[in-house]
């Protein structure tokens, strides 16, 4: 595994929001946690990234141990983290936005792939992040976050406040990094769209994994559909529809927005 998890527990001063958790992401693997706001996925992913510390258990990063280290030595190891909520600094340039992602100084050849995902970036280098929208927002979190050439990339609610036309957008992004060899840690309320392009999936109930397996399992699973699918029970309809995005997905060679 390109990461592991050991018996995590974290959260804030000494409430535990985390209890025992134990997950993987392998190289080039899509994992996604699912559950509702409040279980815990964004505690996790701040564990993850270091801006919180466990209070109990390890974590592995390409077989090193990786709890003690701060956010900055993890970045460096290859692990970048885009925030909930964008977190965009909205008074600053996209130029200027993106340039804090390069932990090792400018690399032009990767903000020229960057802004080859997302052209919108290369059009607006100067202008002001604030003006931009929801969704091009997004879009420069998820720069910035590339711009230090991880091998981790952790998303924490991508989809929050997009339409659903962006979220398709976003979500084929996502499966378009998986394509070029990046692993990816998704924590994401909108389970149909996360599941549809995972690999593997951890639900997380209280700060605990309750339910673990292939997301396309998982995406069938009656359970699953009456928790977080928005419906009563899984219908053969809509699961056959998801399953059918996750094969053309996979399939999938991303060349650009």
């Amino acid at each position: 595994m390109m990461l592991e998890l050991r018996d995590i527990s974290a959260g804030y001063g000494s409430d535990a929001v985390l209890h025992g958790i134990g997950l993987g992401v392998g190289a080039g693997e899509i994992v996604t946690l699912i559950g509702a706001n409040g279980a815990g996925k964004s505690t996790l992913a701040k564990t993850v990234s270091g801006l919180l510390s466990p209070l109990t258990g390890e974590i592995y990063f390409e077989g090193k141990r990786i709890d003690r280290l701060t956010t900055a030595a993890r970045l460096k190891l290859g692990i970048a983290h885009v925030p909930e909520g964008r977190q965009i600094f909205a008074g600053m340039t996209v130029a200027e936005n993106l340039a804090l992602g390069t932990p090792r100084g400018a690399d032009a050849e990767q903000l020229d792939w960057v802004c080859d995902l997302f052209p919108v970036l290369r059009e607006r280098m100067e202008s002001v992040a604030g003006n931009f929208s929801g969704g091009q927002q997004q879009m420069l979190a998820i720069g910035r976050g590339l711009m230090s050439r991880p091998r981790l990339l952790i998303l924490d609610e991508p989809s929050l406040g997009l339409s659903p036309l962006l979220v398709s957008e976003i979500f084929t992004l996502i499966a378009g990094l998986r394509a070029r060899g990046l692993s990816v840690l998704l924590a994401e309320q909108n389970a149909r769209a996360a599941l549809s392009i995972a690999d593997r999936a951890y639900v997380i109930e209280n700060g605990r994994v309750t339910l673990s397996g292939a997301a396309s399992d998982l995406l069938h699973s009656p359970e699953i559909a009456a928790r977080y699918l928005g419906v009563g029970v899984a219908t053969a309809a809509s699961a056959d529809q998801s399953a059918a995005m996750a094969a053309r997905l996979r399939q999938f060679a991303w060349d650009g927005v």
